[in-house]
């Protein structure tokens, strides 16, 4: 779904990064456009606007910036999934699939609890990997996860069907072609 064309202007493409034939998205121009990071912001709150939702999950970083934002609109906790070796307390550790190999990513063990309805934020899906490794680490601690929500989708790459063949709905407000 293309929410906005102005939205989808916010965001700045550089070609060639991080490698040549890559076109990078960055969402920090949108971030920096009050406006435009409002409107996203309550693009990604508007399907659970009044339904209960326990918990908002963010992946780092950029996840974060978005998560806070929509949980406090949500009354919502917020979760940070981190990097390995990030959070201070006892950890559940997954490991995932990047483009080039294996990271892992981490929860506190405590952060949410057994059938709490979570929400996953992310700035972009791609292939999936992160985002599937997150949910799978969330469900792990017994969260029941009821959306994914990224404001940019390639879905070219196929990372959203990925999720939705997991049984998470998911929700994006552009989407791009290409990688």
């Amino acid at each position: 779904m293309d929410a906005m064309p102005e939205l989808k202007a916010s965001i700045r493409t550089i070609p060639d990064y991080p490698k040549p034939g890559i076109m990078f998205r960055d969402i920090t121009t949108l971030l920096g456009d009050a406006r435009a990071f409002r409107r996203a912001v309550d693009e990604l709150v508007q399907p659970w606007a009044g339904s209960k939702v326990d918990k908002v999950a963010g992946i780092e970083a950029r996840g974060f910036i978005l998560g806070g934002a929509v949980a406090h609109q949500l009354s919502a906790g917020f979760v940070p999934i981190r990097k390995k070796g990030k959070l201070p307390h006892t950890t559940v550790r997954i490991a995932y699939s990047l483009e080039y190999g294996v990271d892992e990513m981490e929860v506190h063990a405590d952060a949410i609890g057994p059938g709490e309805r979570v929400i996953l934020i992310d700035d972009l899906i791609a292939t999936g990997g992160t985002a599937e490794g997150a949910v799978k680490l969330m469900r792990q601690i017994g969260a029941d996860v009821i959306a994914a929500c990224f404001i940019v989708d390639l879905p070219e790459l196929g990372g959203a069907a990925k999720l939705r063949a997991m049984g998470v709905p998911v929700r994006t407000l552009m989407a791009f072609d290409g990688h």
